[in-house]
């Protein structure tokens, strides 16, 4: 009876190249979805910094006796503010303030298909 003592265990070239074509398949897949998942946050966070502004502005209006159609500064608002600083941007967008009785909004990069927001949740 003869013993084989020199049997190679491993992994065919062509079995390593189906594993990598499955991993790269599963990443095509999931990178788009991170992407989408990470710019609808950056977008609900723009919303909430607007809903914060209006929140502001409507307490800097009470406090100093201000009516529709008073302006207002970001330096006057961020005392307001629970930081006690203006917020923070997260995709380079741009808070317009307005006046008061006006609602705040933001211009920003593209982001999920959308461009601008509006302290009332819309977006455009």
């Amino acid at each position: 009876m003869k013993i084989q003592a020199g049997t190679k265990a491993g992994f065919t070239l062509v079995e390593i190249m189906i594993v990598v074509a499955i991993i790269g398949l599963l990443a095509a897949i999931a990178v788009p979805n991170f992407v989408r998942a990470r710019e609808s946050a950056q977008l609900n966070s723009i919303l909430n910094n607007l809903r914060l502004i209006e929140g502001a502005k409507d307490q800097w209006a009470l406090e100093n006796k201000k009516t529709t159609g008073s302006n207002v500064t970001s330096t006057s608002l961020a005392v307001y503010l629970r930081t006690g600083a203006w917020v923070q941007k997260l995709a380079g967008e741009t808070y317009t303030i307005n006046s008061i009785g006006t609602q705040a909004s933001a211009s920003f990069a593209k982001l999920v298909g959308k461009t601008k927001a509006f302290a009332d949740g819309t977006t455009q």
